[in-house]
């Protein structure tokens, strides 16, 4: 893959046999929790083992992700076949080893390093995508409303350089798209007043309802860095101007991004890939019926420097306590 082919990575057969069999190598020497730092090591390791095609992949995009933002893996062993019935119980984490959080771990430290905060999903590094009977209006992971396009905790001074998002089970009608949307996509479009607007810190994004309140809204600019390839820094359900030429600002980027987004159906072993740092996602809603056989999605998130954080890490752990 370049940086200009954004199209879904299907790795070969004899690809896919032996990263299932690396996958499986890491899960039999696999502690008793997801989250030992023993075994988050140990995929550090068996990601030089992986085939020579994926870690291509992984690193070309780490490099450049070019016009889309978004890296989509498809078909992975997950072991469709075995998966058990869909959680859905509030907060879902996967704190015991298995297949699926063997590859996501696997490709998270091909990415960077695996870390998750304290404040959601009681900071476990695998966690569940699934609908909570109740939480359909959700603004998060638990709802199966439409899901707002967002930066992944844009409110967060280490937000995640990337978001995992592995499916192990569609929803039932099969209509469920992941939403994506590049800042390279809207930067041509953008017009000069509104471009200003952005660039200047005059915005509030407040903490989403995954962290169940906590954390104070912080100050920012939407866009940061290179005026030719910004970062992009923005949560529509969250963040708010300051000023009146913010919130046009503000207008103008969300009416660009209902038009310019991509939407992708994922089906069981694929795994997309978001660059959290140029890349929006949300998500179009679906049904749940809560009988085991809803849509399941597991999460993961990887940081390319995770020394950054290491104030928030206690112990220099994976898991950010403020």
């Amino acid at each position: 893959m370049t940086a200009t082919d954004q199209r879904p990575v299907a790795l070969p057969a004899a690809d896919l046999v032996a990263l299932g069999e690396v996958a499986r190598d890491l899960l039999e020497q696999a502690p008793d929790m997801v989250d030992d730092p023993s075994w988050v090591a140990g995929a550090r390791h068996h990601w030089e083992r992986t085939p020579i095609a994926l870690r291509h992949a992984v690193r070309e995009f780490r490099r450049d992700c070019g016009p889309a933002g978004r890296l989509l893996l498809t078909g992975l062993p997950v072991g469709a076949g075995s998966i058990p019935d869909t959680p859905s119980a509030p907060g879902s984490v996967q704190r015991v080893p298995t297949l699926p959080a063997a590859l996501l771990m696997l490709i998270a430290n091909g990415l960077g390093d695996p870390a998750a905060f304290a404040a959601e999903k009681s900071g476990a590094l695998v966690q569940d995508v699934v609908p909570v009977a109740g939480q359909e209006e959700f603004q998060g992971n638990a709802g199966s409303v439409e899901l707002s396009f967002h930066t992944e905790n844009a409110f967060h001074p280490h937000r995640p350089d990337y978001v995992l998002l592995l499916c192990l089970r569609s929803d039932h009608d099969g209509m469920s798209e992941l939403r994506t949307c590049c800042s390279r996509r809207l930067l041509p479009e953008l017009s000069s007043p509104t471009l200003r607007a952005l660039f200047r810190a005059e915005f509030i994004t407040e903490a989403p309802p995954s962290f169940g309140g906590e954390g104070d809204g912080t100050r920012h600019a939407v866009l940061s860095g290179d005026p030719t390839d910004p970062d992009l820094r923005f949560d529509q359900g969250a963040t708010r101007a300051l000023s009146a030429e913010g919130g046009r600002a503000l207008a103008e980027l969300s009416a660009l991004v209902a038009r310019h987004h991509e939407g992708f159906r994922l089906r069981p072993g694929d795994l997309a890939v978001v660059d959290n740092r140029v890349t929006l996602h949300g998500r179009s809603s679906f049904v749940p019926r809560y009988d085991g056989r809803d849509r399941w999605l597991q999460r993961m998130f990887s940081f390319t420097d995770l020394r950054r954080s290491r104030d928030s890490r206690p112990g220099d752990g994976s898991v950010l306590v403020k």
